[in-house]
This record gives structure tokens, sequence and C-alpha cells, in this order.
């Protein structure tokens, strides 16, 4: 049953009506005063009846676990959102792995080793930028998010215009080539204490590599 916050009840109340107030509402708990400088007050935790979603009580609104669970997916979704966009859009910025990322974040993709923790994802973006300075991932559908984890698909590329780049787990590629490569994927982001502490993608690394030359199609 939905566990609402704690439910407060002013000093001008008496504590018998607003023993009463809470119990016609339902649910268990020990009613307290609290007292501060200025004023008491009364709080206690209230189970709500399933589909409520908030009721106001002596001027404070309470909330349902529903609710806090909406807060969070949505907060989740708007962190995983700013990471596409500020580290895998067209402009990046570095900045955001500082803000975002947990201290032993793991980013996970098909195409590269896997890399652990923050200056090694920043060092892992600088030398894939250097080699492509075009290179722009973007969302292409609603992100999804449940419990800790935010689900996004995506599609992207950019043209090797840079150096020689060998991040690439088959193969490697000279200097300026000038080959393109645009694909499409799915990564799973974990969200815990509003950082990010895993990013996995499942990729169509096989079309990537194709393009750029470093395997034959079939």
């Amino acid at each position: 049953m939905p566990i609402g916050d704690l439910s407060r009840c002013s000093k001008d109340t008496p504590r018998k009506a607003c023993r009463n107030l809470l119990n016609d509402l339902g649910g268990a708990g020990e009613l307290r005063e609290f007292r501060g400088k200025k004023r008491s007050s009364y709080r206690r935790i209230v189970d709500y009846p399933p589909g409520m979603s908030s009721i106001v009580i002596g001027g404070f609104a309470t909330q349902t676990r529903k609710d806090i669970q909406m807060s969070k997916a949505e907060d989740n979704k708007a962190i995983v959102g700013r990471w596409f966009t500020e580290f895998w859009g067209k402009a990046c910025n570095l900045g955001v792995v500082d803000e975002l990322a947990a201290p032993d974040m793991l980013l996970q993709y098909s195409l590269h080793e896997p890399r652990r923790g923050r200056d090694d994802i920043k060092a892992f973006m600088t030398d894939f930028r250097r080699a492509f300075p075009d290179l722009n991932f973007w969302g292409v559908a609603d992100l999804i998010a449940e419990g800790d984890y935010v689900v996004g698909q995506w599609e992207g590329g950019g043209t090797h215009t840079g150096p020689a780049f060998s991040d690439f787990l088959m193969g490697s590629l000279p200097s300026a080539t000038g080959r393109k490569m645009h694909f499409t994927g799915t990564t799973v982001l974990r969200i815990q204490n509003g950082k990010i502490t895993q990013e996995i993608g499942l990729d169509d690394g096989v079309k990537a590599l194709t393009q750029l030359g470093l395997i034959k199609g079939a």
C-alpha cells in the first residue's frame, strides 16, 4: 500500500481533532508532537488507499510512493537526456563527465574496450572526437525509465578526417581516410544517487566496421 510523507497539523488544531482527521484517512502509525521555536506540529505516516495520488492536510501536501517513483523516473531521464546531448551529441562538453558520471562509471560498447572511471571515459571521447571531428549521436525515441535504469535508442556516426585511430576492437585506421560510419543502437544506463554508474550499449558495430573498411561485407 502506498506510504505517504509526513503529514502535519498545526498547533492551532487540537490534538484529538488532529488524530481524528488522520484516522479518517486510514492508515497506522503513531501521532507525535514536534516542538519548534515558533510553533508545534503533529506528524504521522499515512497509508493511502490505492489510486489516491495526493492529499493535503493542514496546508501540507503529501505524496504517494507512485508519485515519488514517477518523479525519480523523470529525474533519471533528465540526467540521461543531458548526457546524450552533451557527451554524445555534436558539441561535446567533457565537463559533464565530472557532473553526471559516478567516479567508477562503466562505459561499454561493442566497438571498443570497456572504459572505467571518469578519466578513462574522458580520454576515450577525446581520442574518438579527434579522429572523427564531426562525431554525433542522437536519440530516435522517447527514453524509457524503470527503477534505476533508463533505456534509449539512438543513431549517428561521423567521418574519419583526423589522425590515425586504433581504438576499435577490430582493426585500425590510418590518418584522414575520409571514411564515414553511420549506425544505430540501444543503450541501458543505470542511475544511482543522481550519477550514471553504468552505460552498456548494444549497437550495430558490424555495420560501422564494414563502412570503415575494417571488415568485409558478406
